[in-house]
């Protein structure tokens, strides 16, 4: 039988990064396990624009998945097994990047939580401590305000649950507002879910449904050209309803976003 701690994830209000967390320019990519099934190319803008700032990159081999899926679904006994495995990959000092804003989330928020009786939970809390979400460490990291380039586009962005009480959100705006030609439109309810949630699609089907076609309009209303986010489960949630429903605009990482301005302006 599943021996289920929690049934529910503990509210995003209560989620804020690490303070004091690692910098610098010898990082380790955690490339997540949406990269390696569905978005290689993410992953490919990552470590494009992570080199173009200069960074020596590390892809640990053997990594999979953050232990999320276990971890919402309450399962926490089997995430641990998984954060344990992940810690192992990622040995040592050097700061983890993460270009989805739930899977970093679920290591420097969840899984300390999963740990708190735990003989080990020292080691998690560390591996905590290294972990950033790829524009948060982009900006707040490395410190970079501004970034070069072209986008001839008008986009809106999707603002995802586990980006709350990180400074993600900031740092998106931030590299987004400063790239030429690039047109950023404001949404209606900008805090909506998508109705995503991991395991709460699976197991509330239609309600995530209902969530994810609101989400959908609000992000469609003005018409753009593009829908961002930066967290592959909402990407893969809403555009795959999009591409059911037939709206006709593109889905960005906004890592893709950045790289492709960067080729636009012959800078890559």
């Amino acid at each position: 039988m599943l021996n289920v701690e929690r049934n529910i994830s503990p509210p995003m209000s209560l989620l804020h990064t690490p303070p004091n967390r690692p910098a610098g320019k010898s990082v380790q990519l955690m490339s997540t396990c949406l990269c390696d099934a569905f978005y290689a190319d993410v992953a490919q803008a990552t470590v494009e624009v992570l080199e173009f700032l200069g960074c020596d990159i590390e892809l640990p081999d053997g990594q999979t998945c953050c232990g999320q899926p276990a971890f919402n679904g309450g399962d926490w006994a089997s995430s641990r097994k998984v954060v344990r495995h992940t810690a192992k990959v990622f040995a040592g000092e050097k700061p983890i990047v993460v270009p989805s804003g739930s899977c970093a989330a679920m290591i420097f928020h969840g899984a300390p939580l999963e740990f708190e009786k735990e003989a080990d939970l020292p080691v998690i809390q560390a591996l905590a401590n290294r972990t950033w979400e790829l524009l948060d460490f982009i900006v707040f990291g490395l410190g970079v305000t501004e970034w070069p380039g072209k986008f001839d586009a008008k986009i809106t962005v999707h603002r995802s649950c586990h980006l709350r009480g990180s400074k993600s959100p900031e740092a998106i705006a931030t590299l987004l507002d400063s790239i030429e030609g690039l047109t950023v439109e404001p949404i209606d309810e900008t805090e909506q879910c998508c109705g995503f949630g991991g395991t709460f699609a699976v197991s509330f089907p239609n309600i995530s449904n209902s969530m994810g076609t609101l989400k959908i309009e609000k992000l469609t209303a003005c018409k753009p050209d593009i829908v961002a986010a930066a967290d592959m489960g909402c990407m893969m949630h809403f555009g795959g309803m999009m591409e059911k429903q037939g709206f006709p605009q593109k889905r960005m990482h906004v890592a893709q976003i950045l790289r492709d301005s960067l080729k636009n302006a012959s800078l890559l």
